[in-house]
């Protein structure tokens, strides 16, 4: 007979460690803010081409607190095709979720917010990306997995270095 696991005495899995409640992070909702696809050169634009266009895509995300422990997390994904110096397409997708984050130190909320809520959210963002391209009459954009610990260690560093700008003050002219 195979044996149970057993927890400490006192500590029925749902309390932390050191005594308090166990932290948590909940998706209470994703919506989409806004979404646009423009497809200017249509119908030209469907024709095959001989060389793929240049796409460049840019991801943004930023985080508002709305309750004490609710949290609105929004992704913004844009991308643009480009064939020479004409637009194939366009197409921007502000994603967003409200989280509940629940019983984590202080210094873990930024990485929460700007890593690991974002993370969460990216798959479907991707997901409706590649249907509007797709339903605008091309491929279907495949948007790379991203790394959010990166983007957000560069946005830490330059907010450090604007900071340290900021209380960097000129010499007195004479």
């Amino acid at each position: 007979m195979a044996k149970e696991p057993t927890t400490p005495a006192g500590n029925d899995g749902n309390a932390a460690p050191n005594g308090g409640a166990a932290p948590s992070l909940n998706v209470l909702a994703q919506y989409v803010k806004d979404l646009s696809f423009e497809n200017p050169g249509a119908p030209q634009s469907l024709i095959n081409r001989e060389k793929a266009p240049e796409i460049s895509i840019n991801v943004n995300v930023n985080a508002n607190p709305i309750a004490q422990s609710d949290f609105d997390v929004v992704l913004t994904l844009s991308a643009t095709a480009k064939s020479g110096d004409k637009t194939v397409f366009n197409v921007e997708l502000v994603y967003g979720g409200v989280f509940r984050i629940a019983n984590f130190p202080q210094e873990h909320m930024l990485p929460l917010l700007f890593i690991e809520c974002p993370r969460l959210l990216f798959p479907f963002a991707r997901q409706i990306v590649a249907d509007a391209t797709r339903n605008g009459g091309f491929p279907p954009l495949m948007i790379d997995p991203i790394d959010f610990a990166q983007m957000f260690q560069q946005r830490m560093a330059a907010e450090q270095v604007k900071q340290q700008a900021a209380n960097t003050t000129p010499p007195a002219a004479n």
